[in-house]
């Protein structure tokens, strides 16, 4: 897929004065339903996550707390975002390969997954991805 496919999704805020509500539902506000939810936290400056695409896994990855930068990977296209406000996240379609950098101390970033966990849907060497996008 390319990297067009990929994009910021503005989430569902409500405000009062008690403070922010933000909404993410499956289905509704992003385009699947969410099976698996995991968080990276407590994540040193200077280290490097992701590193890895997946087969059919689609993601939405917010910072909850704090910032990181995402890389995006097409194996012809290249687009760096940052993620610094949980009223937005970053959709990741199949077949993009992903690198995560320069967290903010105490950054917690948060992904909601169209699949359960499957070793099987991952491409953790950069080379196989690249023969994968061109057999």
């Amino acid at each position: 897929m390319p990297l067009r496919d990929c994009s910021i999704i503005p989430l569902e805020t409500r405000s009062d004065d008690r403070g922010l509500l933000t909404v993410v539902e499956g289905g509704m506000h992003i385009p699947f339903d969410i099976k698996r939810i995991y968080y990276l936290h407590g994540v040193s400056t200077r280290t490097e996550r992701g590193a890895h695409a997946h087969k059919a896994l689609r993601q939405l990855m917010i910072a909850i707390s704090g910032s990181f930068t995402v890389t995006l990977d097409d194996g012809t296209d290249r687009v760096t975002f940052t993620l610094d406000d949980p009223r937005r996240g970053l959709l990741i379609c199949p077949m993009i390969w992903r690198t995560l950098n320069d967290f903010s101390p105490g950054a917690v970033c948060t992904v909601l997954a169209s699949e359960h966990f499957d070793e099987g849907d991952y491409y953790r060497r950069y080379d196989d991805f690249m023969k994968a996008l061109r057999p």
